[in-house]
């Protein structure tokens, strides 16, 4: 099993920045994908961003790509999402997610460990 926990959301003016952090307890954080998800209200829950365990590769989605950093740090058990230059559209909960593969992914249904979400809120 493991545990999720997600903090450094609140709120931002458009062009700004926050980072999230999500650190892991249980088991071994590095045997891990690492994912970043969110969900804007009334809109489905959506890929933001994701790490393979080393962190050697990245994946993003088109929304974020050049705007959002993900990385992590397996002795620390954390991995971080830097969002520069965000926007009214980034407002949503954002989420953790950990998946048992060797491989980035935006498929949620592969992801088996989740955290309870932080809410980013971009103001105009």
């Amino acid at each position: 099993q493991v545990q999720l926990v997600e903090s450094g959301g609140g709120l931002v003016q458009a062009g700004g920045s926050l980072r999230l952090s999500c650190v892991a307890s249980g088991r071994t954080f590095s045997s891990y994908t690492m994912g970043w998800f969110r969900q804007a209200p009334g809109k489905e829950r959506e890929f933001v961003a994701a790490i393979n365990r080393s962190g050697g590769t990245t994946y993003y989605a088109d929304s974020v790509k050049g705007r959002f950093t993900i990385s992590r740090n397996n002795a620390k058990n954390t991995v971080y999402l830097q969002m520069n230059s965000l926007k009214p559209e980034d407002t949503a909960v954002y989420y953790c997610a950990a998946a048992n593969l060797g491989w980035g992914t935006s498929k949620q249904n592969k992801y088996d460990f989740w955290g309870q979400g932080i809410q980013v809120t971009v103001s105009s």
